[in-house]
């Protein structure tokens, strides 16, 4: 079993000792695997590891699997882990998205307003924050080169054939919970593809050996 790091704030630590990786199918499983052994051959060859999470709009579920990435990376102690997040166009990070991960304990602050918020998103006291806006997957502010692109979504899958500089394409999609938007269950459904995000994710680093 890879030893953990309590480090995460409290509230988020209480999340993640309720994810429940038996709720994820074996074909699921399949998906995640080409992940997880992109990970294990960057940390057996001790080398950085660069995932870019990529969906249409980089909104909703790249910033949730940016985010829970790292958390789950910092969580199994795995080095050299860098997340980032992009998509086919640059709108805004969904306020929706900043409120769910604050109710799950991410201290996060607004850096910037505007059209296209920019904010620190932290999930302990001491690890660099997560810078999130939205961005376009190929934005100066995301690696160039020697990167897993991480297709969220299958309009971006389809519609993204190549992406330059990518050592490795894998996609693991998402519902979006963007069809409940102004909707009675907003909260729940955003507050479910969360903590299903954050499941996989936790589940992906868990099997990475170092």
């Amino acid at each position: 079993m890879t030893q953990t790091n309590n480090n995460l704030f409290a509230d988020i630590k209480s999340t993640v000792d309720t994810l429940n990786f038996t709720s994820i199918s074996p074909e699921r499983k399949v998906i995640l695997q080409p992940l997880i052994d992109y990970i294990q051959s960057k940390t057996t060859a001790e080398q950085d590891i660069r995932l870019n999470f990529i969906c249409t709009h980089n909104s909703r579920r790249s910033h949730l699997s940016q985010i829970w990435a790292q958390t789950a990376a910092a969580y199994y102690n795995i080095k050299n882990v860098f997340c980032y997040s992009g998509g086919t166009e640059a709108t805004a990070l969904f306020p929706m998205v900043a409120q769910t991960l604050q109710q799950t304990g991410f201290q996060i602050e607004t850096l910037s307003e505007g059209k296209n918020p920019v904010y620190s998103i932290k999930y302990n006291e001491n690890d660099h924050p997560l810078i999130c806006f939205s961005k376009t997957y190929d934005n100066a502010f995301n690696p160039q080169s020697e990167f897993a692109a991480i297709l969220t979504c299958s309009s971006a899958d389809s519609g993204c054939p190549f992406i330059a500089g990518a050592e490795k394409r894998i996609p693991i999609t998402f519902e979006d919970p963007k069809a409940f938007d102004n909707s009675p269950q907003q909260t729940e459904k955003y507050q479910e593809r969360s903590i299903q995000i954050a499941t996989e994710l936790f589940y992906v680093f868990s099997q990475v050996k170092k």
